[in-house]
């Protein structure tokens, strides 16, 4: 069934909180004046709200995104004390805070729903001054505390009270905003990595960080100044009842589950791509540049349309088409990509990379875009859901993948090749041999629900 064949919900991430609420055709709150609430899906309020939700990805995600150039830059460079081992910490560190944070993050703001007109800007204080103090730091520790935790939160707290009111304003095109919101992240790691390298080579770090957060300030600034509710919060301060009967069902797990699942592996392309380029393919480091860039250039493609699909067709069926997609690109581009024992082989390397970096960037890169899918689904089986309890809950599935993946690639390197050196200068020959099997195992798991989906209806015939 489309989700165009069922009742429009008017109300998604708090709408509990206001019981008598309803549309404009409703009984308004006895507390509210009685006026009628914007139309979803159209109008200038809500397309203004999706492209200031598009433009607050970048301060959020930014750094994550070029964490790894800063880190080269330190570990060359002799600015920071300390142990250079930590500094993959810090990017680390900044990503799974703001995953793992959003559980509880959605969980309080749709409980207390009066907290929501504070968090973001707490949430940016803390951005804006991690950012600053970290172009001050002077020991590995030091960079991780600021530019790693205070960053960390206060993008969290930034992104989860948008992000809740981006779901009220959308409601049968849900996949398409959040689609195209995702992608505003994919568009921020296409052109920043660029910006960044060069600001880094001409200016140094501190004067990178120091710029960043003028950006950070700027941006977040603008972007908040248009986001705002569709429903506006109920003022009170008693706490507002949860519907969690969601927890109870086996197809939020199963989709979970695959979540998780699929989250293990997708980080570590983004990681290793560059490297493995460089070390094991024989390329330039502008080359190896240039295929991450690739990769987040056809995420924006990718989450735009696989988000858009899951406004059409179940999310089970979108979930495999992204797992089995970006699982292949893996096992067959990544892993069979040469190594440069000639000339030939250089450029065969660069094609098979290259095939590797558009395939799954549009395939892995949109599997964010499935989660309006998930919450549509979930809606559709407990119509009193809050849906910013399950985002937060998606969210912080990706967050354990993120974390877990740091050891986990550090052990898969180590494990090295899966084949001998003998038969053939490909990628599970390599050191990243191991790594590239996981990644496409992973990538390909992450669509179970979509087996578990149909073993169920063949159970009930």
């Amino acid at each position: 069934m489309s989700s165009h064949d069922l009742t429009e919900f008017p109300v998604q991430s708090h709408s509990s909180s206001r019981p008598s609420l309803e549309d404009s055709s409703g009984s308004p709150h006895s507390e509210l004046e009685q006026r009628p609430l914007p139309p979803v899906d159209q109008g200038k309020s809500a397309w203004l709200m999706l492209a200031s939700c598009c433009l607050i990805q970048l301060p959020v995600w930014g750094f994550s995104l070029v964490s790894g150039l800063f880190q080269e830059y330190f570990s060359t460079h002799d600015d920071l004390e300390g142990g250079k081992g930590g500094l993959a910490m810090v990017g680390t560190t900044s990503t799974g805070i703001l995953y793992l944070l959003s559980p509880v993050t959605f969980t309080l703001l749709t409980r207390y729903p009066y907290l929501q007109k504070y968090c973001a800007s707490i949430g940016l204080v803390l951005s804006v001054g991690g950012s600053l103090l970290s172009s001050f730091a002077t020991t590995v520790w030091q960079l991780i505390a600021t530019e790693g935790v205070m960053c960390g939160l206060g993008n969290g707290l930034v992104f989860s009270p948008t992000t809740l009111y981006l779901d009220q304003w959308f409601i049968r095109r849900k996949g398409l905003a959040y689609g195209i919101m995702w992608a505003a992240k994919s568009i921020s790691g296409v052109a920043l990595p660029f910006v960044t390298s060069a600001c880094l080579d001409r200016f140094g770090a501190r004067t990178t960080l120091r710029a960043w957060t003028i950006v950070t300030l700027l941006t977040t600034l603008l972007a908040l100044h248009f986001i705002r509710p569709r429903i506006p919060p109920a003022s009170s301060t008693v706490p507002q009842p949860l519907d969690l009967a969601f927890l109870k069902l086996a197809t939020f797990w199963m989709l979970q589950v695959g979540n998780i699942i699929q989250s293990f592996g997708y980080f570590l392309p983004s990681t290793y791509l560059p490297s493995y380029s460089t070390t094991a393919a024989g390329l330039s480091d502008t080359t190896a540049t240039l295929l991450l860039a690739l990769f987040n250039a056809t995420s924006v493609v990718g989450g735009i349309v696989l988000g858009s699909l899951c406004d059409r067709f179940a999310v089970t069926n979108i979930m495999l088409l992204s797992s089995v997609g970006s699982g292949l690109s893996v096992l067959l581009f990544w892993g069979l990509s040469t190594s440069p024992s000639s000339g030939s082989y250089s450029q065969a390397a660069i094609a098979l990379l290259v095939l590797f970096s558009i395939t799954y960037g549009f395939f892995a890169g949109g599997f964010s875009s499935t989660w309006s899918g998930v919450l549509t689904q979930i809606k559709r089986e407990v119509p009193s859901l809050e849906t910013g309890l399950v985002f937060g809950l998606l969210a912080g599935g990706r967050g354990i993948g993120s974390v877990i993946s740091g050891p986990l690639s550090s052990a898969l390197m180590q494990q090295g090749s899966l084949t001998s050196k003998e038969s053939g200068g490909i990628g599970y020959a390599t050191d990243y041999g191991a790594l590239i099997l996981f990644t496409g195992v992973t990538a390909i798991f992450g669509g179970w629900s979509w087996i578990w989906h149909h073993l169920r209806a063949c159970s009930d015939r």
